[in-house]
This record gives C-alpha cells, structure tokens and sequence, in this order.
C-alpha cells in the first residue's frame, strides 16, 4: 500500500510528538482543581502551573517566534506569567489542544527547507534573537517533554496515575 502521507512536509519526521501530546491532555482532562494545585515541593510548579507554563510555552513561541496564528496565542502565552491567575482543567487542555493545533498544522505544512528559515525575535530591551525553526520546533519538543515529566512525576508522588508513556 502505497505511503499517502505528504512527504514533501516534515510531519512524518516529528511523529510522536502527537501521541505525547494527545497522553498529556488525556491525563490533564479528568484532573480537579486540588489535583492541580499538587506540588512535588512547595518552591516547584503545581501540575496545573507546569500544564500552564507548556501551553503558554508554546503560544510565545509559535505567536513571537515563529509568527503562527490560531486560537488565541497571545492570551495563551500570558498563562505562566507571574501573577497569572490559576486556569481550570477545561481551560488548560483547550490550551494544549489550540497550541498543538498551530504545531500540527505548521508541521504538516513546512518543507525540511523550511526548518532552515532564519527567524528574527526582538526582546522586550531591544536585543534581537535569531533562531532557525528548526531549533525552536526542538526546543518546543524538548519542552513539553522536560516539563511533561515533571507534571506527571508531580502526580504520581501524589498517589495518582500519570502518563503511560
């Protein structure tokens, strides 16, 4: 049977990330807000600050970095700000889900070529930032991983179940 994925995209070369990321919602999806609020120590992010912190990630990135649309990228990479209110387990997996939408679709749509694309970032002091997308997609999945293992590490210290990776 012949293959009819696009194979002139880069999609095929980052599967998995779409598993991690449909067992990081699934896992998020049936959390209360106690649950949410569970801490492996109390100077670390609760397992609702770390959901916040990998959507909101993700958003700045995609939205400053990478200049992506869709959904509301700029209000999502606000989530892990200091002083950002505490999100309801609905409003996190809508987070994950939006932002990995605008990763899906761009992976679906960019060429290896396109991985080389020189992107300019001017920071908040003036200094500007040049990343290549290929760096930022790789950075965005060592991300989610880095902080994917800590949200599930955080639940399992408290007797619930984690990923099942």
């Amino acid at each position: 049977m012949a293959d009819t994925e696009n194979t002139d995209t880069v999609a095929k070369f980052y599967r998995g990330w779409d598993r991690y990321q449909d067992l990081l919602a699934a896992t998020a999806a049936p959390l209360t807000q106690e649950q949410l609020s569970w801490r492996a120590a109390d100077h670390l992010r609760s397992a609702g600050e770390l959901l916040a912190h990998i959507a909101g990630a993700r958003a700045g990135w995609l939205h400053e970095v990478l200049h992506e649309d869709g959904g509301d990228l700029m209000g999502i990479s606000t989530w892990d700000e200091p002083g950002a209110p505490p999100r309801s387990t609905a409003e996190l997996v809508s987070g994950l889900e939006t932002t990995w939408q605008v990763i899906k679709n761009g992976l679906e749509r960019w060429t290896p070529a396109d991985l080389d694309a020189e992107l300019q970032y001017t920071r908040e002091d003036g200094t500007v930032r040049t990343f290549t997308r290929q760096w930022v997609l790789w950075h965005l999945l060592e991300h989610d991983m880095h902080h994917g293992g800590e949200f599930s590490y955080v639940l399992g210290m408290h007797g619930s179940e984690g990923m099942d990776i």
